[in-house]
């Protein structure tokens, strides 16, 4: 079973997400616990947490289909000191939220380095940001999302992923989120059913399907290894939909959440039902 949505608003609470995602006829859903533009956000009231709970209980999403993103402001790599203890606090505080809203995988972008230290340095603050987090929470899993290499950022590499989970103490809440505009963008071909499925057994045999929680499906606007981050709607950009047939048909994608954010909200059921089609 392979469980389809987007990334939905959660403007106005965030159990409203959960309609959102009922409405383009998803299974499997992404949000916003707090404004990701902000450091500090207003703890989630009782009544909210109950309202979500209750939403998702009623339209049958299961944890495991639900992948919330944190905020782009934090940096678990990031060199200066108070940079980072601002990053950890906050990552902590994203961990908690959802603990209290019953979900069990948080997706984050893993950190930069900003030129002031080294990669290896970094991908170790980095597991010592997941390690620390892990240790004051419970129940939910850390979610490192691959990279396109934009600037200073890692985890556009496979081996990058691979480094980190290697230094996280507890390996049973660790896993990647792979998404394949970001895969793409940082010279990962998958342009044609060969080469995704090369691509696929190269993620088997350096990070493993055993960590795979979850994948963004993003056509890409940017050009092959540019190492730029520009998503596209399916079969519009530089992938083309073959990769997207091949994912939806391959065995060991199965039982996670595949999320779009492709720049088309409202074609977002035509794209959902598409690729359902694609796995009959």
């Amino acid at each position: 079973m392979k469980y389809l949505g987007a990334h939905v608003s959660a403007a106005g609470g965030v159990e409203r997400a959960v309609a959102r995602a009922v409405e383009i006829g998803a299974d499997a859903f992404a949000l916003f616990t707090k404004n990701q533009r902000q450091w500090r956000a207003k703890p989630l009231e009782e009544a909210t947490i109950a309202a979500f709970r209750r939403a998702c209980r009623e339209h049958g999403f299961a944890p495991k289909q639900i992948l919330p993103h944190d905020s782009y402001l934090i940096n678990l790599g990031h060199p200066d000191p108070e940079g980072l203890r601002k990053s950890r606090e906050a990552f902590v505080d994203e961990f908690r939220r959802c603990e209290q809203l019953g979900l069990s995988l948080l997706n984050f972008h893993p950190g930069s380095h900003l030129k002031k230290i080294s990669e290896a340095e970094c991908l170790s603050r980095i597991a010592e940001s997941i390690n620390e987090a892990l240790s004051h929470t419970r129940g939910v899993t850390a979610v490192i999302e691959n990279t396109a290499g934009q600037g200073t950022n890692l985890g556009w590499r496979f081996e990058h992923l691979a480094e980190i989970i290697a230094q996280v103490e507890d390996k049973s809440r660790v896993g990647v989120c792979l998404d394949t505009c970001h895969a793409f963008a940082a010279g990962y071909d998958l342009r044609s059913a060969a080469t995704c499925t090369a691509t696929l057994d190269e993620f088997e045999a350096v990070v493993g399907f055993q960590y795979l929680r979850g994948m963004h499906l993003n056509d890409a606007k940017s050009a092959f290894a540019s190492r730029v981050d520009r998503h596209h709607s399916l079969g519009q950009g530089h992938i083309g939909l073959e990769a997207f047939t091949t994912i939806m048909r391959d065995p060991r994608i199965d039982e996670i959440p595949l999320i779009l954010e492709t720049i088309e909200p409202a074609i977002w059921p035509e794209e959902i039902a598409w690729l359902r089609a694609q796995a009959a």
